[in-house]
């Protein structure tokens, strides 16, 4: 398996080339254990489906294949006692090794299994998400799913939920000499950003959150030193807390920039809904159960900042987590796993199966 792993480091699958030559690597990987995995396609972007297994619950482990930008040197793997370094390494080549080393081991004793096993490899986690969207509207749900991102084999039960959008502040153009003959819109967005961080949505909070966050991603305004900009378009990445809802986040927003600034318009890019799987979830407790026996500790439940594919699943109704092995830097330069973590991922998710 941890050969399986640096081989899966050693693609430089940073762009859609290399991810797709990743999936087909994981598809050959497959093929030669006598698993027959399915491939889809959309937009050129590859995406693979095996399963095993049969009755009415089906289980979902989703891995995927590509990886942020690295240096070259990134991309040749190397061992440091417990820890192998390289780029995707944690994030999250060995969440997927391990799921293929465990899915090709319950293969191998399918009287044994009383639920069906999917296995669902992606390459576009890192942009998108589109790969794992399409299997979902395609129907590939289940009632529970792991994603195999890196959490210190504790369970990321929740996530926040996504509003990506931009304001057009607009003003007057005038002379940059003469700015009061003018109405400058690089200053009226800055009111505006004033304004957006007294919003009520802002205060929410939960078990796993305190509050939600509101980045100022971009702004883009102004050509010319000796003009006054008519106008700025700033961006905003606002992740909620589970328990608020998008079109409230947005109506409250409209309503701040039509009252206050009313040449304004606000521009939805996307949203996303929280995750917000049960603490009492019936897989949840058991998983938090063999993990805890297995590796002698508790194990904790958190809430993610950040969003992974488990958002498709989650809004088609299925329980979905993040959990995976331990690891630090990912997306940095020294990014690792703890090898140990990763034998003991694939045992655990043997066990979730079988018990």
């Amino acid at each position: 398996m941890i050969e399986l792993l640096k081989d899966l480091i050693r693609i430089k699958s940073d762009d859609m080339e290399g991810a797709n030559e990743a999936l087909l690597f994981c598809k050959f990987w497959l093929e030669k254990r006598g698993i027959t995995p399915t491939i889809y396609e959309y937009d050129d972007k590859l995406m693979l489906v095996a399963e095993i297994g049969s009755g009415e619950e089906c289980i979902i482990w989703n891995g995927h294949v590509d990886v942020v930008p690295g240096n070259p040197e990134q991309f040749i793997p190397f061992v440091e006692g417990d820890q192998l370094f390289g780029r995707g390494s944690a994030d999250m080549k060995a969440g997927l090794a391990a799921m293929m080393q465990a899915f090709y081991e319950l293969s191998l004793s399918p009287q044994r299994l009383t639920k069906k096993v999917q296995l669902h490899i992606v390459t576009d986690e890192e942009t998108s998400g589109d790969t794992s969207k399409f299997l979902v509207d395609q129907g590939f749900h289940g009632d529970f799913v792991i994603c195999g991102e890196p959490t210190h084999l504790h369970i990321g039960l929740q996530a926040k939920g996504i509003v990506q959008l931009d304001v057009i502040l607009r003003g007057k153009s005038s002379h940059g000499s003469r700015p009061w003959e003018g109405v400058n819109a690089i200053e009226q967005a800055f009111l505006f950003d004033q304004e957006i961080r007294k919003s009520s949505f802002l205060t929410a909070s939960n078990a796993f959150y305190d509050y939600p966050s509101l980045n100022l991603a971009k702004i883009h305004a102004g050509e010319r030193f000796n003009v006054v900009p008519d106008e700025c378009i700033m961006s905003y990445d606002i992740r909620f807390v589970p328990g608020q809802h998008a079109v409230d986040i947005i109506k409250e927003i409209k309503y701040t920039a039509s009252s206050l600034f009313p040449y304004s318009e606000v521009l939805i890019h996307s949203t996303a809904p929280a995750v917000t799987t049960e603490e009492n979830d019936i897989h949840v407790k058991k998983l938090q159960q063999i993990t805890s026996h297995l590796t002698k500790r508790t194990i904790n439940l958190f809430g993610q900042h950040g969003s992974a594919d488990t958002r498709f699943y989650a809004e088609k109704g299925a329980g979905a987590i993040e959990f995976g092995p331990s690891g630090g830097d990912w997306h940095g330069e020294k990014e690792y796993v703890s090898i140990s973590s990763v034998e003991r991922f694939k045992q655990i998710l043997v066990s979730f199966i079988l018990k």
